[in-house]
């Protein structure tokens, strides 16, 4: 799977990863940095994992001796990669036929959850068609009655509109399937008409086994009169939930059971949202969409392979009417292996108030995404770089964050964090350096420098502190200080250090704040858990919105809700 290019350049990680962690080099990091940085690799995921593997394997059998050496050879250590995709996205092949009609496009979300990033691929990969073919985009709220499980929420029309806004797309149409339903009546009586459809009253119980052993339910052989007479008693309030459904005729002896006489429309009481009571038959989805596809012009269905029921259903009725539906394309499942997600566990939790709103980074909902500061520039790249690919992939997050670092790295100041805060006391400072002028970006010196305190005393994080102690190390980019052999009996939260000089040796670097204006910190992560600390004195003066990287940390994003002026600041991490 990987050209003599790619290999080399794994081999070179990987060396080089060995060397940095003590002769034990990390397929993990090795194979997600092929990953984002090559975007023609990304359906192949699991084959370059594959193989990355079997290079740290080789790699790791070598002596620490031969492993420099070896990474000498291959031009040492990589320095931040330039190897980005040339475009913003991959492109993709265009859709068959778009030459000879409109292109028009449906996304049809069930109204139930914020879209999330599973959900990407249905976003930008309709959007690009539609962009490409110069088509129209249609957003269809499939708002036909759910379940007892899977229970239609009102508020989700609003906050799935807000996702496309986040996610950067602009619909040029937005449907209700709660306002069509009436219209699906005639289609039915149609498909009566041409004797593909029957009134079925069987129990669940009978239907089920039924089904299972191919045997037909005994009012499929009903007349034409029969089944429209029970269709009129289904409109008519004749028969309660559940007593009596619309079937479709396919063959019963079909090799999926799913298949057979599947359900055309059903009776429901349920109080619907938009509508309330004001329909009682209501057309199942797959029904439901043979329609609209048609009444809405729809060129192209564009879905996940998931969906092939659907695609069976709705190609049946339209033989059965004599009518020609839209082509279908599909795609495989992509997954983000460290995003964990569940609709409905999402919603539980959010409802609970044990999520922090679908904002939440554990629902890696649009919105949560947006909150820590992952652009739609960046998702958009992500999503589209796999291409259309039916195999599923799976792919670290590393990759998305990778997209994400070429959208921001250039525009987002640098800004200095310690979370459990040791107070360092400084002797023998030269009095010069009580401020310091730090550059708010190392490779761009067009974002300016800020003035931060930085001395006599300093904050440090006690997870740089206690490996060092007795050592001498460098407070990066200022001076260096030897710290003593022990922590203090102060509650170990204080600590006196001798400074030695100014001179940019090779020592452990750790990060510091000017004790004097130091502003408290709340840093929400990735799991829901807060991490308290200290920020320079730079961040009194961040808006909400506003991105930083915090050094030796990572990229964050200042909350919107966040009150200037106001202690602490608080962030959402974006990722590392």
């Amino acid at each position: 799977m990987l050209s003599p290019d790619s290999a080399r350049r794994a081999r070179r990680l990987a060396l080089q990863n060995a060397v940095a962690h003590g002769g034990s080099p990390r397929p993990g990091p090795i194979a997600a940095r092929l990953l984002a940085d090559e975007p023609a690799l990304r359906p192949h995921a699991a084959e370059v994992q594959q193989e990355v593997a079997t290079i740290v394997t080789e790699v790791a059998g070598l002596g620490a001796d031969a492993q420099r050496a070896a990474l000498d050879a291959l031009g040492g250590a990589e320095t931040p990669s330039a190897r980005r995709a040339e475009s913003d996205h991959a492109s993709l092949p265009p859709l068959d036929g778009a030459d000879r009609a409109p292109v028009v496009l449906r996304m049809a979300p069930f109204p139930s959850g914020s879209l999330h990033i599973g959900n990407a691929r249905m976003i930008y990969i309709n959007d690009y068609y539609r962009t490409l073919h110069h088509g129209r985009l249609l957003l269809v709220f499939d708002d036909t009655v759910g379940s007892e499980e899977k229970r239609i929420d009102p508020e989700m029309f609003d906050v799935q509109r807000r996702d496309l806004e986040l996610a950067g797309v602009a619909v040029d149409a937005t449907y209700f399937k709660s306002d069509r339903v009436a219209g699906f009546y005639p289609w039915a009586r149609r498909v009566i008409e041409r004797g593909a459809a029957y009134v079925c009253v069987c129990p669940a119980e009978l239907l089920r086994a039924n089904r299972a052993e191919g045997r037909a339910c005994p009012q499929r052989s009903q007349t034409l009169e029969q089944t429209l007479d029970g269709w009129e008693g289904m409109l008519g309030g004749r028969y309660a939930p559940g007593e009596a459904v619309l079937r479709l005729k396919t063959d019963i002896a079909d090799p999926d059971p799913a298949f057979r006489d599947r359900v055309l429309c059903r009776i429901s009481d349920f109080d619907h949202p938009r509508v309330g009571r004001k329909f009682r038959v209501w057309p199942l989805l797959e029904f439901s969409w043979a329609v609209d596809d048609v009444e809405l012009g729809i060129s192209h269905v564009i879905r996940g392979k998931d969906l092939v029921m659907e695609d069976r259903m709705e190609s049946y009725l339209w033989k059965v009417l004599g009518l020609t539906g839209p082509r279908f394309v599909h795609w495989g499942l992509l997954r983000v292996r460290e995003a964990k997600i569940s609709k409905s566990k999402s919603y539980q939790e959010v409802k609970s108030g044990l999520y922090d709103g679908w904002a939440d980074p554990r629902t890696w909902s649009i919105a949560s995404l947006d909150r820590r500061g992952i652009t739609a520039q960046a998702l958009r790249r992500f999503t589209l770089s796999f291409g259309i690919s039916l195999a599923d992939i799976e792919v670290p997050a590393e990759t998305l964050y990778a997209e994400n670092r070429q959208a921001v790295d250039a525009s987002t100041p640098r800004r200095s964090f310690v979370a459990d805060p040791i107070r360092l006391r400084l002797r023998g400072s030269p009095p010069e350096l009580s401020d310091a002028t730090l550059a708010n970006h190392p490779d761009h010196p067009e974002l300016g420098t800020r003035q931060v305190t930085a001395g006599p005393e300093f904050w440090l994080a006690r997870r740089d502190v206690e490996p060092h102690l007795g050592e001498e190390v460098r407070l990066k980019d200022l001076l260096n200080v030897r710290l003593p052999p022990a922590l203090g009996s102060a509650a170990s939260a204080e600590v006196e250090a001798e400074f030695t000089s100014r001179e940019n040796r090779r020592l452990p670097r750790l990060q510091w704040v000017g004790a004097v204006g130091a502003v408290p910190v709340d840093l929400l992560g990735l799991e829901g858990e807060h991490t308290h600390g200290l920020g320079e004195s730079a961040l009194a003066a961040a808006a909400p919105g506003d991105r930083f990287q915090f050094e030796r940390v990572g990229f964050v994003r200042v909350e919107s809700d966040w009150v200037p002026g106001t202690a602490p600041v608080r962030v959402c991490f974006g990722h590392p």
